[in-house]
């Protein structure tokens, strides 16, 4: 067993045990990939303020997001293809995360299905939804999540469109894997990963295939995923999911000031800050750097999240020191899932939680709840000095 020490243990390991494909889609961005590069650099921008000669005893990372209580204020972002990163990856996910005492989130893209993670673990997790043309698919599916108990739906805002991701198109990222010469060859080198595949649940999207009408199978998937994104998504629809849904929703994807103010009208329990990874619109503004601007439009009228970037304990400790409620762990968690399964994943929140504890001690504060914009030493032009549109 190795010593798994940092994030990027796990990321290592990750990168030997996966298949190229899986791995090209977790590890990158759109076009020249500024965006998923910045939403990690930016985090080097802010320092600490170590603080000493404070009593360090009692120490508690304990904190809730939207009302739930959590071990840490870090939740498990919605991934899609989870399940092909390791077999039955959304189960295995979703159970580490409820034996940790954190939110688990579900994609729509998610191999297991709905019905499969709610049959595998006792905990009600978060259900993250595309927005379809298919009305009648998106009512069943919302349908769908309420009788598995979810907890929140995760209306995701900034995928209207498919931002284009030069790796997945080379790669004919597809799943199952198509069997091309260079996918035959790859696979032949991950023999662990193939072996536990073929005794996963799944190998298709298990929230789609049998659940709309002419979708059995791959092959059929492929042409309706191209040509299902809402292009008509406005707020006056995710006001209608919203009330559709008639629970706690949280609304992701907001960048701008000015889309905070409308997901505080529309009624959302939370808003993640967040550019999808980097995966949407490169050239955005990392989601670290957009946090101060949009915590100053909406104040505490709305829980404001964080996704996007976060690798470490450090980066969730600065993210709620800027005034973040929650943060969000979707590569870090998918490095842990493919490197070891559950146990791996368990290793990346317990990786996240230590380096958490310890900074925060080192700062001077025993609860996680009292920090602050004190704790960190902020660059003045940090989110940037753009000229007046």
């Amino acid at each position: 067993m190795p010593v798994i020490t940092n994030i990027g243990d796990l990321k290592r390991i990750y990168e030997r045990r996966v298949p190229r494909m899986f791995y090209d889609y977790c590890e990158s961005g759109s076009w020249t990939e500024q965006t998923f590069r910045e939403n990690t650099s930016d985090f080097d921008k802010l320092r600490l303020r170590q603080r000493v000669a404070v009593d360090m005893s009692g120490r508690s990372t304990a904190s809730r997001m939207i009302g739930q209580e959590v071990a840490m204020p870090v939740a498990l972002a919605p991934v899609g293809l989870t399940g092909m990163q390791h077999a039955d990856g959304e189960i295995k996910a979703a159970k580490a995360a409820k034996a940790f005492g954190v939110p688990f989130t579900l994609s729509t893209m998610s191999i297991n299905s709905i019905e499969d993670v709610a049959e595998a673990t006792d905990a009600p997790f978060w259900f993250q939804l595309y927005t379809m043309k298919d009305d009648d698919y998106i009512k069943r599916l919302i349908q769908r999540a309420k009788d598995a108990n979810c907890s929140a739906l995760v209306i995701t805002l900034d995928l209207q469109i498919l931002g284009q991701r030069h790796k997945d198109l080379k790669n004919g990222l597809s799943a199952p894997p198509k069997l091309t010469a260079k996918t035959i060859a790859n696979l032949a080198t991950k023999w662990t990963w193939g072996i536990q595949m073929l005794q996963a649940k799944r190998r298709e999207f298990g929230n789609i295939v049998g659940h709309v009408h002419g979708i059995s199978d791959a092959s059929s998937l492929g042409a309706w995923t191209a040509e299902q994104f809402d292009l008509t998504l406005d707020w006056t629809k995710i006001a209608k999911l919203k009330e559709l849904w008639g629970g706690k929703v949280i609304l992701k994807g907001i960048l701008d000031a000015e889309d905070a103010k409308m997901a505080l009208k529309v009624g959302a329990d939370a808003i993640i800050v967040s550019n999808h990874g980097g995966r949407q619109l490169d050239g955005a503004v990392s989601s670290i750097s957009a946090l101060p601007a949009i915590l100053e439009a909406v104040g505490d009228q709305v829980e404001v999240h964080l996704d996007s970037g976060i690798r470490s304990g450090q980066d969730v400790l600065k993210a709620v020191a800027m005034g973040a409620t929650g943060t969000y762990i979707g590569r870090a968690f998918i490095y842990g899932l493919g490197a070891m399964g559950q146990k791996g994943v368990t290793s990346a929140l317990e990786v996240i939680h230590k380096e958490l504890d310890t900074t925060m001690a080192l700062c001077g504060e025993t609860k996680v709840t009292d920090l602050g914009r004190h704790n960190l030493l902020i660059p003045e032009d940090f989110s940037g000095r753009w000229q007046k549109t």
